[in-house]
Order: structure tokens, then sequence, then C-alpha cells
């Protein structure tokens, strides 16, 4: 089995790659019918050196390849057709900017595994990016305070080396008495607790965080429970949301009321209410001036985050009277930062991490005949059509 290493051609680039040196070899000693190829590039956050050093061949062979993995979406034109393929496709919600991408894919019999479904027997993701993605995240939200208030100003992520570097610049600031609301409990939002914890910040409980003032800053996470409640007052609880999220209201207000700063890294689910909407927002009591909106879902649960910003300009502001972005500076505005690629300003973390669960939960799949489905669950495309469990996606492809 032959695997190629592709270079990354999606704008804005990113640096990241499913396979670092290290991992390469690591591949090569556990499986000795396994070949890598490593196409070159002039970004990868780990040089073709690098590579080469470790005893891999870099050249533009993706032709001789079976298996071709990549982190973003591959251009139409950059297909290589009648190959296996992992990346990240952004098709799976009938995402419409990427209709024409999966049409490519079928028409060039393309045979897709997407690295969001890749999952273990109970249907978990083992995947993923999402811990980088609240890593950095929560630093973008304190950087996005400091600038806000003009108390501190902080290196941009994409310009230090790695979550150290970030947590090292973290400890050189000094927060005022603020409250600190972490939603979330999963990867993302764990990634952020990370940072916080290293920062040193006190974590307190819900009650505490709702009812107490404290001479210096905290923070609370808090999961769907937490802020979401039965419309029949009936005891709710988080298994019972996810099954029936068109049975609750938020309950996220008494939060908005003493917070300063916001990081959201849950995950919102379809049917769900939003945590707050624009009326909210113009409630005297809404407190919080900062919000890191690490989940990034457009006009939807966080009414603050009108677009998603990039890493070149992170932060913008959102005036509640008009509903409009405006300069964050603003004493009105609300700072929004909501970066929706993250994990691309820690691009050696983030491979090696991503890297590590890649060489666990697939690469042996190509060679013990996928016994636990992994590649089954994972394959989208196959012999020119959408395979049975992506079958949903058939109106999708059939659109214009």
């Amino acid at each position: 089995m032959k695997f190629g290493i592709i270079r990354e051609r999606k704008n804005p680039p990113d640096r990241r790659v499913v396979l670092s040196p290290g991992a390469c070899q690591k591949v090569l000693k556990n499986h000795p019918k396994a070949e890598i190829i490593v196409e070159p590039s002039p970004i990868r956050v780990f040089k073709d050196a690098e590579y080469k050093n470790k005893g891999l061949e870099v050249a533009f062979k993706m032709n001789e390849c079976d298996v071709l993995l990549g982190v973003k979406e591959v251009p139409i034109e950059a297909l290589i057709p009648n190959k296996k393929y992992f990346f990240f496709s952004h098709t799976i919600k009938k995402q419409p900017y990427n209709r024409k991408l999966l049409k490519a894919i079928l028409a060039k019999n393309i045979e897709l595994y997407d690295h969001e479904v890749i999952t273990n027997q109970k249907e978990q993701r083992v995947v993923a990016f999402g811990r980088y993605a609240g890593i950095v995240g929560a630093y973008n939200g304190f950087r996005a305070y400091g600038l806000k208030y003009g108390t501190f100003e902080l290196p941009k992520a994409e310009t230090l080396s790695d979550q150290r570097a970030l947590i090292s610049e973290l400890k050189k600031i000094q927060l005022p008495n603020i409250k600190i609301i972490l939603t979330g409990r999963g990867r993302v939002g764990n990634g952020a607790r990370e940072m916080l914890d290293a920062m040193g910040l006190r974590k307190v409980n819900v009650g505490e965080y709702l009812e107490e003032a404290f001479n210096e800053p905290v923070y609370c996470q808090i999961d769907a429970s937490d802020y979401n409640k039965r419309k029949d007052g009936e005891r709710g609880n988080k298994a019972d949301f996810f099954a029936n999220p068109e049975t609750y209201k938020t309950n996220f207000s008494r939060f908005t009321r003493v917070s300063d700063l916001y990081i959201a890294g849950h995950f919102y689910g379809d049917g769900a209410p939003y945590l707050f909407t624009r009326e909210d927002v113009k409630h005297p009591d809404f407190k919080i001036k900062v919000v890191a909106d690490i989940s990034c879902d457009i006009d939807g649960p966080v009414a603050t985050t009108i677009r998603a910003s990039t890493i070149a300009k992170p932060i913008y502001g959102y005036d509640p009277k008009t509903e409009k972005e405006t300069n964050f500076k603003n004493k009105s505005a609300i700072a929004v930062m909501a970066v929706d690629n993250l994990p691309c300003e820690l691009p050696n973390d983030a491979s090696v991490g991503f890297g590590a669960a890649f060489m666990k939960h697939v690469i042996p799949a190509f060679f013990n005949k996928d016994v636990d489905g992994v590649l089954l669950r994972a394959r989208m495309t196959k012999n020119g059509k959408l395979t049975n469990r992506y079958s949903y996606l058939q109106d999708y492809v059939d659109g214009p």
C-alpha cells in the first residue's frame, strides 16, 4: 500500500499535514508493507528536507500512490482520477460552496474518505483538530480582550512555535477581576480549558460564578445542561437535551449578566436553541464585551458572530444597536474573534496530534481488512457513486 502526502493547495495556505516526518517513520516501522511518498511543498510546516532526513522519498509522484492524504479540500483541477483520498471535504452538511467538488469527485471515480466522519464503532470521532482550535481560540480570546481595552498586547498565535509558547505569553499578562464563561466539554472546550488552567486561573462552579464576586479573574466551564432548560419545567439532562433539543430553551442569560469574556467551544446541533439572540444582546443586563467564538456558526447560536474572521484580521466589532459590524474598540462594541481555521495557527502541534490519532485509528485499517469498519464508515464515494451511508447527499449532488 503506497501512501502519498499531498501538497496543500487551497487558499489561504494551510501549513498542516496529516503525517509529520516522525509519524511517517513510525508508519513504515509498524507496517512493513506500507510505502510513503511526500509531494514537495514550500508552505508545509515540516520542510521537505525534514522528510528526506527520515529516509522518505520527496517527489512529484502522487500518480504512483494508492491513497492520498491531505488536510483541506483539494482544488478540482488538482484531483487525480481513480485514487483514494482523505481530506476535509466540507460536504457532509450539504455546504453549497463545495457541491462542485463532490460532483467532480464522483465524476473522476475517486474514493473519498472524509476526516470529519472517521469514527469508532460507537460513532465517536477519533481524528480531529478540535483540541488545537480550543487552544488557539482561548489564546486569541485573551488577545482580543487586551486589544479591546488597550491593557496588554499579545503576539499573534501564528508567530509562536507551539502551545508552550502561547502559554508563556499568557502568563505574562495581568488580567483584571473578570469572569470568563466557557461553553463545551468536548475536544474544543477542553482544549480551551487547558489554556485557562495553564495560566493559573481559578475555576469556580456555576453557583459560585453566578452569585459571588471575586478579587481575581475566574472562569466557569459549562455544558448544554447548564445553559438550557426544558420548556415544560421538568428536570432535564444532557442526554435528553441531545435527543430532544426542540423541547428545550436557552438559560444562558444568567451567565451573560455576569460575564466579561465568553469563549464558545460547544457543539451546536440542529434544532437546539440559540444561546443568545440579537435581541438578547440589546438588553442592558448583557455584560459580555469580548466573544471568542471557536465554534463559529455564522448567524447562529452566538448572535454576535455575523461572519467568520481571518487569521490576518481575527477581530471585528459587533454593534448591538445596529446589529452591524463596527470598530471593536468602540465602547459600545462587542469584540468578536471568530476565526474558522484556528488550528492553522498552531500547525506543528496540530499536525503531530492529528497524525498520532490517524496512525492509531486509520492506518491499521488498511492492513487488517478494516476489521473495525473505520474505512467503511468514512467512505463517502465509491465507483462513481455515493455510498449508502451518504446517499442522503444525492439531492445535493444533483443540484445546480
